[in-house]
């Protein structure tokens, strides 16, 4: 059974999914051992609780550095045999200390077709470009922003002017691809 991380700051709706596609056999031969979370009011610790999965909830401002708390979060995961981390919604760049450890394992899911729109609010920023064709990407973290090697894409046509809509659209897209692509990698 493979063991994952997954990594969120915020609702937890990709989270949510991922746990659910291990449990449903859509991700096979896997588990969520662990909910790495940088908000302790984020509702993603609530859907962990929920969902019987370990949390590590921390706050970064009561550590002296991003190394201190990416060293305790690594020994967290080296203690739990994590073999793939899934950035879902977390909203920090990874430290060179994660990626000593766990570089080629993580991977990150983005609301767009990158390289085009990388960064925060993606959907908004392609929303007001006036975009036909939206998407999302996984693709694996390095050292740069949203730059790592992409592992896979769909493209979401959409030509309506409701932003709401197009984000359901999108957040529906991402549970998918995110399953499907996680069941390839440990494939």
């Amino acid at each position: 059974m493979r063991r994952l991380a997954v990594f969120a700051s915020g609702n937890g709706a990709n989270f949510e999914a991922i746990v659910e596609g291990c449990r449903s056999g859509v991700i096979g031969n896997a588990e969520v051992v662990l909910c790495v979370c940088d908000k302790p009011e984020a509702y993603v610790v609530e859907r962990a609780e929920r969902l019987g999965v370990g949390k590590l909830v921390f706050t970064p401002k009561d550590y002296a550095s991003k190394s201190d708390y990416e060293k305790e979060i690594a020994d967290v995961m080296d203690s739990l045999g994590i073999d793939l981390v899934c950035l879902a919604g977390y909203m920090r760049i990874v430290g060179e200390e994660l990626l000593g450890r766990y570089g080629g394992r993580i991977i990150n899911i983005h609301p767009s077709l990158l390289p085009a729109f990388p960064g925060v609010g993606a959907i908004r920023a392609a929303f007001e470009y006036g975009v036909k064709v939206y998407g999302v990407t996984i693709h694996e973290v390095d050292s740069s922003l949203d730059g790592g090697k992409i592992l896979s894409q769909v493209a979401i046509p959409y030509e309506g002017a409701d932003f709401e809509e197009l984000k359901t659209e999108i957040h529906k897209a991402e549970h998918k691809l995110y399953t499907e692509t996680i069941n390839k990698i440990l494939a």
